[in-house]
């Protein structure tokens, strides 16, 4: 079954779980703050591999593009906004406008352009939920190697092969997710 963009939308917004985390992140009212990878990557190939039970996620990862409060400490109250909602969540909140010193690029522009330099490409999705309770999706390189089980490196990554491998390694994706796999 060939998962398209709405059929997405459509697990998280049957997902009552999802929907309250996405509803905490849209009341923290971050500018172009969305809920990414893994928290969006887990729910697509849990639903290919027929998995009746949610994968654990390590944390969710809340990303936004705040040039004007680059400060972490502002990330960490956000952090601990939200931990006081849901304290079983292990919560990670980082402002993309300040994460380009951090991988020595020129600054980005927004969040989705800061996405399209994380580590692979099916991970570079995210979610938020509008104003109006729906919700859309932000996915820089596209859906294909999300909803095709394909793990590849993003043009970032391309050169940081030993990096990239690592980090397939230390994440374990092929025992959780056997049908996976790895393309170049």
């Amino acid at each position: 079954m060939k998962l398209t963009e709405q059929d997405i939308l459509h697990l998280i917004a049957q997902d009552p779980w999802m929907m309250d985390v996405l509803r905490l992140v849209r009341d923290l009212h971050l500018p172009d703050c969305w809920v990414g990878a893994g928290f969006v990557r887990n729910k697509v190939w849990d639903q290919l591999h027929g998995y009746n039970a949610a994968t654990a996620l390590d944390d969710v990862d809340v990303v936004y593009y705040d040039i004007d409060y680059p400060e972490e400490s502002f990330e960490t109250e956000m952090e601990e906004k939200l931990q006081e909602n849901r304290s079983e969540i292990k919560w990670s909140v980082t402002n993309q406008a300040r994460m380009h010193a951090v991988h020595g690029d020129r600054p980005y522009k927004d969040t989705g352009e800061a996405m399209a330099k994380w580590p692979e490409t099916c991970t570079a999705v995210a979610v938020r939920m509008k104003e109006d309770g729906s919700v859309e999706l932000l996915a820089p390189w596209g859906i294909e190697d999300l909803v095709n089980m394909v793990v590849r490196p993003t043009p970032a990554f391309e050169h940081k092969m030993d990096e990239f491998t690592a980090r397939q390694e230390k994440k374990q994706w092929i025992k959780k997710w056997p049908k996976i796999q790895f393309g170049g």
